[in-house]
């Protein structure tokens, strides 16, 4: 029998934070790839599915546009899915015209390794969990067959088993019926259909090995049993997701603009970066491109090769005496006033205070101090070319067969130049990656104390990386590149990008700027 798969996704995943605040929380990355295609991979290939939209739901149904055209789904709009009158069950009777067949109901936060059982019978999955009072439970017999629903901590004393929000229902006019009767089903959800199918016909429970994507606690878990050694390393932001989806990448903005430019930046970046095959006003996506991220295979020859690739993408742009005047200006407002308002961001997120410290026994000024020292005229005088944007390792893949490299995650914009960049940009973004190894940062080798006004950080670095740094000063001042520059473009990056990461890495990355800011200076 093909399956009917119902995926209820309206609610707002609050028990996620600051994870959904841009996304549904059926769209959260595990392992660079979101929950709800994980959960259709556990089902054949053939399956109908039915999924209820509501927060974020226009995001959802861009993202099913571009990931999921090859699947069988009907989507339904579910309003209001929060405040007065909205819960679980109204969400599932705004979608019974849809399901008057035997289905599989599936939480969108409920992920199984093990096989889905045929849907010729009820049943309701379960798991085992050292502390049961946060979850509904299931009370079952010795053949196997649930007996009773129990709500939050009730009936512990009888070693109920936690329902993982899977269940397969059968005999779908009893469970409607149930949900019909029930005056509390709005809050009941699925319970109060599944309750009259164990009333008047048998449902099987099944164990399952459940992983419970919508609790931070259980996510991070879900995270570490999925992680891919060898997959990409990708540092997550609560506005921005790359997704792999086999055969394609997907890149998700809350910014409308964002993915309108990137798509626009493609074009004109043709034969360095992977062609746009499909767009939304929140995603874009292109065709998975074979070859190994530089940071997984680097050597010196390699990035010898690379940099020869660069430099022939790196075009220098002849601007007018106007043009020229207005990219000083950009290149000002980019780096000084950004700059300002990053580094104030930081300090305000993180409840620190922008003083003087002791970084590792060494004494270093306020980082507002430092920054009124710097010569922004200098800084602003950029090399206006064509740019990618965000020119790390983990941007850069690398075809040994072909010998080639694509470059991926191109940024947007440069001020407001979709064709014209800094160079210095993109060179200063290279020292940055070989300085601060995502790879490493990914697994946490890093350490750092930040006590009042005395900082003490350390970091985990690749000896490969450590040789092509030296080797990328002596190529920048061969092929005439003002190294001080490259440098300084670095310290500023770090204080650009702290107060967007994440907790503790963003301590790191200011603590570094401030020391690379203070040498700079120095220099």
């Amino acid at each position: 029998m093909a399956y009917t798969v119902f995926i209820p996704t309206a609610g707002t995943g609050s028990r996620l934070g600051g994870l959904t605040k841009y996304l549904n929380k059926s769209l959260v990355s595990i392992e660079n790839k979101p929950t709800l295609t994980r959960i259709m991979d556990m089902f054949p290939s053939d399956t109908e599915y039915v999924i209820a939209v509501g927060y974020k739901g226009d995001i959802v149904k861009e993202f099913i546009s571009l990931a999921c055209a090859d699947k069988n789904i009907k989507i339904v709009d579910v309003f209001p899915y929060e405040g007065e009158g909205s819960g679980l069950g109204y969400t599932i009777s705004c979608c019974k015209e849809y399901l008057q067949k035997p289905f599989v109901f599936c939480s969108c936060d409920t992920l199984v390794i093990e096989s889905i059982p045929e849907l010729d019978h009820n049943w309701m999955g379960w798991d085992e969990r050292d502390s049961k009072e946060q979850y509904r439970t299931v009370s079952v017999d010795s053949d196997d067959n649930v007996i009773s629903i129990n709500e939050k901590g009730e009936n512990l004393t009888s070693n109920p088993k936690p329902y993982i929000g899977l269940a397969g229902i059968y005999d779908y006019d009893l469970f409607w019926k149930g949900m019909e009767s029930d005056p509390s089903m709005i809050l009941q959800g699925e319970s109060a259909g599944l309750r009259n199918l164990i009333k008047m016909s048998a449902v099987k429970a099944c164990k399952f090995t459940w992983f419970d994507t919508g609790v931070t606690i259980e996510l991070q878990a879900t995270r570490r049993r999925f992680h891919n050694e060898g997959g990409p390393n990708i540092l997550e932001k609560e506005n921005e997701a790359i997704w792999f989806m086999d055969d394609k990448v997907i890149k998700f903005s809350d910014s409308k603009a964002f993915i309108r430019d990137r798509v626009e930046r493609a074009k004109m970046l043709e034969g360095f970066v992977p062609p746009i095959i499909g767009a939304t006003d929140h995603m874009y996506a292109y065709e998975y491109v074979q070859g190994d991220v530089m940071s997984s295979c680097v050597s010196l020859p390699i990035f010898k090769q690379l940099l020869n690739t660069s430099k022939r993408f790196w075009k220098v742009n002849e601007l007018s005496a106007e043009e020229r005047q207005l990219f000083y200006n950009s290149c000002m407002k980019f780096y000084k006033d950004k700059t300002f308002e990053r580094v104030k961001l930081f300090f305000e997120r993180f409840q620190k205070k922008d003083e003087a410290t002791v970084i590792n026994n060494k004494w270093y000024p306020s980082v507002e101090d430092m920054l009124r020292q710097v010569d922004w005229d200098y800084v602003a005088k950029g090399l206006p070319g064509q740019f990618h944007g965000d020119f790390h390792f983990e941007n850069i893949l690398y075809n040994a067969d072909k010998g080639d490299f694509e470059f991926l995650d191109w940024r947007q914009n440069f001020g407001n130049s979709l064709s014209t960049g800094d160079i210095y940009y993109d060179l200063g973004k290279m020292l940055h990656g070989l300085i601060m190894c995502h790879e490493l940062v990914a697994k946490e080798e890093y350490r750092i104390s930040w006590d009042q006004n005395e900082i003490r950080y350390d970091f985990n670095r690749k000896q490969i990386l450590v040789n092509c740094e030296n080797y990328y000063y002596s190529w920048l001042a061969k092929n005439g590149y003002d190294v001080a520059k490259v440098k300084l473009m670095c310290a500023l990056i770090y204080l650009n990008i702290a107060g967007l990461h994440h907790y503790p890495y963003s301590l790191v990355l200011m603590a570094l700027g401030k020391e690379m800011l203070s040498d700079s200076l120095e220099d």
